[in-house]
């Protein structure tokens, strides 16, 4: 276990399952002492959960992930440090939230055309301001005793190769970019992105780069050339030898490097707030965020 961890997501976003509360009590039971909630394109949980981090004693770092798109690639950018007063975020969130809404109901015919059962009740539960995610989609299909025996699910049942985090691995396989149910939101540009959170004071920082880039170095250096200060090296999502190669590729560039778990509950159940394994030391990690805010 780790003591920051600069990548957890509270219920305010439609994929977290904790309110803001419990998440600054999550990170006291963990260990962690420097953390950070990055709530997908919304700061409302950040104000209750400055007065539990106060009144426990951790220090939270205002932040953000905000979903943009460079070259036709759906891209994720962390802000930290940002004012959360601006209305850039505000007006970001209301924009995503009306895309969302609308397509969720072709997000799941989609599912249903490949035969896979959806329960509108089950789904209508789970949904959130109107929204269904792909991770509603994948607990209702997974707890539907219709779907128990199709082949294409069979991965995300109790001992399948993708049985580690069903909710969201469903997700990525088939409601992400490039994928059978995938239905596209105009998202905000990267340049845009990384200047609204430079207009609020925020420092910004590529989001698992494992998971949106690879290991493209020409798209990095493309990437980083847009205004990124760091990457989110040591992530839940790499591998040892991916760290490795992130890690290089920030001292190459002369960037910065941090640590995130990206939590969000049940959605990603065997991913722990501050469950990451750091090389660097905790300390320098956390002067070098800040040390680009003075």
């Amino acid at each position: 276990m780790t003591c920051i961890d600069l990548h957890i997501h509270s219920n305010i976003s439609n994929d977290g399952e904790f309110s803001p509360t419990e998440i600054v009590n999550m990170c006291v039971n963990a260990g962690v002492k420097v953390a950070a909630i990055a709530d997908h394109n919304s700061v409302r949980g950040i104000k209750e959960a400055r007065v539990e981090a106060a009144r426990v004693g951790i220090t939270l770092i205002p932040a953000i992930e905000l979903d943009c798109t460079y070259n036709n690639k759906n891209l994720h950018v962390l802000g930290y440090y940002i004012d959360i007063d601006n209305s850039s975020f505000n007006e970001i969130e209301e924009y995503v939230l009306e895309q969302e809404q609308k397509n969720s109901k072709k997000r799941v015919a989609y599912i249903r055309d490949m035969g896979i059962f959806v329960d509108d009740e089950f789904i209508m539960k789970l949904s959130r301001n109107g929204v269904v995610t792909g991770e509603m989609i994948a607990e209702a299909v997974l707890n539907d005793y219709r779907n128990r025996n199709k082949p294409i699910l069979r991965p995300y049942f109790e001992n399948g190769e993708r049985s580690d985090n069903p909710y969201v691995n469903f997700y990525w396989d088939f409601c992400s970019q490039g994928k059978v149910a995938y239905v596209p939101i105009n998202y905000i540009s990267l340049k845009e992105a990384v200047e609204i959170i430079y207009s609020a004071g925020g420092v910004p920082i590529l989001a698992h780069p494992g998971v949106n880039v690879g290991e493209d170095k020409e798209l990095l250096n493309k990437i980083v050339s847009q205004g990124i200060k760091g990457l989110e090296v040591y992530s839940s999502y790499h591998s040892c030898n991916q760290m490795q190669f992130y890690k290089d590729i920030c001292e190459k560039m002369g960037i910065i490097k941090t640590v995130g778990s990206d939590f969000h509950g049940k959605t990603k159940p065997n991913i722990k707030i501050g469950s990451v394994t750091i090389e660097d030391s905790e300390n320098d990690i956390y002067k070098s965020l800040t040390d680009l805010i003075k």
